[in-house]
């Protein structure tokens, strides 16, 4: 395979994100361990200063010699060197980084790092880390497609891990297919990506809502939704890696939330939320809606489990309209962002909402569009302001969604 130095070599706005930059370097026992080879090269180039940590099978497929002498600094394998008793320091390492690219990523590191293993410098580092991780699987196409392996990944990206997917093509077992790593420009593009979110809301606080809310019943049985947080919780770690203060008002969620910036109030029901809101709004520059609120709760709840009888009838009430309860407290110096999930009249609806809740802006996503709506990683929005403005995006990962959504707020605070 011929490699394209010149692609590699970033554009000026990335050297100057790069410039200065603490980049760790992980690298697992993989045939594409030779193209992190060209990936150290232009990271330091670019101005960052590079530090390699590897696993012992690593060494099979790449020297230690050659990444010493691309990155220009001594490579750490072992926690520390039996000939001179130099102790490498995982903690150090996690708090010296900047960011933490691991590449190439094997299926065992993966699973590894997804299950808290550490049994190596690298997992070790990796636990230690508190800067942005990126992650570049590399394997055969059945071990990426395999279902273990795909949970891994999905639990990595949930605790706001970048993948940097693998891509099609020859495979080192002659096999064609997923699985072999992304080229190096392409995870370059990645970190440079994180290093351009710079602190610009510094300063700033902003409330979030997010994932369903649980109308009880009786004490085993709610009405619900399909909501898993996902977009919400995207959205907050977006916010809080540019540097804003976060208050999420959750309800009840898989997905977690790991920056530091982040407050997370838990809430179960439609009331909690609207009192959390209520109660949070004021401290805030800007709220972001993306809760799927129910509409609706049992009028009464029953305080033993309801037993099966026949037909039943289930008496409901509206619960507050969170949104429009938010627009009416919103002061002048305030913006709120609203969500609109719609299944028709997706347009009509949105702009209704718009002006109904006092909103300066709506996300309206629709699950017409393929890939959106609740439960994936990805979706497909179109953004309505009250200036009469919309723009509509393409289907991108609900990641780099949140980034669209966040780059609007900036452009109103």
């Amino acid at each position: 395979m011929i490699i394209n130095a010149e692609k590699i070599i970033f554009a000026s706005n990335n050297m100057e994100n790069m410039q200065g930059k603490h980049i760790l370097v992980g690298v697992t026992g993989g045939i594409a361990a030779y193209k992190t080879a060209y990936l150290i090269r232009s990271l330091v180039k670019q101005g960052a200063e590079v530090r390699v940590v590897m696993t012992e099978m690593a060494k099979q497929f790449i020297t230690p010699l050659t990444l010493a002498t691309l990155s220009k600094n001594p490579i750490a394998v072992d926690f520390f060197d039996p000939e001179n008793g130099q102790w490498n320091s995982h903690v150090s390492l996690g708090i010296w980084s900047d960011c933490y690219v691991i590449a190439p990523a094997t299926a065992n590191s993966i699973a590894k790092m997804a299950n808290g293993v550490a049994d190596n410098l690298l997992l070790t580092t990796y636990l230690s880390a508190k800067c942005p991780v990126v992650v570049a699987p590399a394997m055969d196409l059945d071990m990426y497609r395999h279902e273990a392996t795909q949970k891994n990944l999905q639990l990595l990206r949930d605790r706001g891990v970048t993948i940097v997917e693998a891509e099609d093509g020859e495979l080192a077992s002659g096999l064609v297919g997923k699985g072999r790593m992304a080229e190096p420009e392409t995870i370059a593009e990645a970190i440079g990506d994180i290093f351009k979110k710079s602190p610009r809301m510094e300063g700033k606080t902003v409330m979030v809502t997010a994932g369903p809310t649980y109308e009880k019943m009786d004490p085993v049985r709610f009405i619900g939704n399909y909501s898993s947080g996902k977009m919400g919780y995207a959205i907050c770690e977006e916010l809080a890696a540019r540097g804003a203060k976060v208050i999420l008002v959750s309800g009840p969620v898989k997905v977690k939330a790991r920056h530091k910036n982040i407050r997370v109030i838990p809430v179960e029901s439609a009331h909690e939320m609207y009192e959390a809101c209520v109660a949070n709004f004021p401290l805030a520059d800007a709220a972001i809606m993306t809760a799927a609120v129910a509409d609706y709760t049992p009028a009464t709840k029953a305080d033993q489990k309801i037993k099966r009888v026949g037909d039943m009838t289930l008496e409901l009430k509206p619960t507050e309209d969170i949104a429009a309860a938010m627009g009416t407290m919103k002061t002048a110096k305030q913006l709120l962002v609203g969500f609109a999930l719609e299944t028709n009249d997706e347009e009509a609806n949105a702009a209704k909402k718009l002006q109904k809740k006092n909103l300066d802006f709506i996300v309206l996503n629709s699950l017409n569009d393929k890939g959106a709506g609740f439960g994936v990683d990805t979706n497909k929005i179109t953004i309505f302001e009250s200036n009469g403005r919309h723009t509509a995006y393409e289907l991108k990962s609900k990641v780099d969604v949140a980034a669209d959504i966040v780059d609007k707020l900036e452009e109103y605070l």
